[in-house]
């Protein structure tokens, strides 16, 4: 059985690499760049894949955490997307992932204590 801190780990990895591809990005630059929508897009993705991996015990007990909404948002991402809109993908990866990411540190801070985030981590 895959260790769930390992896909914790993973969201606060994909929100850190958001961070650094937006970093001095305005939004005119990234609603123009498909390089740049790409990568964040990605790494939105996995977010919300290593979300759906997290057990339903951990889920139900950080309910404040919006876990449907990012499981579904990858999944719209994956299915539709020739339809997505760059203007919420914006809003996910500068508002959300941030957000989402503090959740999950504390998260793993409360579940597995004894965890060491990997270097590259904040």
């Amino acid at each position: 059985m895959p260790r769930e801190e390992l896909f914790l780990q993973d969201i606060i990895e994909a929100a850190n690499a958001i961070d650094r591809f937006l970093s001095n990005v305005p939004k005119e630059i990234f609603l123009q760049s498909d390089l740049i929508q790409s990568a964040v897009l990605q790494k939105l993705m996995i977010i919300g894949e290593a979300s759906a991996r997290i057990s339903d015990k951990i889920r139900n007990s950080y309910p404040k955490t919006p876990w449907k909404q990012v499981i579904g948002f990858r999944n719209i991402a994956v299915h539709a997307y020739f339809t997505i809109n760059w203007e919420i993908v914006w809003t996910a990866a500068t508002k959300n992932a941030p957000a989402l990411r503090e959740q999950v540190k504390e998260i793993l801070q409360n579940e597995f204590p004894d965890f060491e985030l990997r270097n590259n981590t904040k």
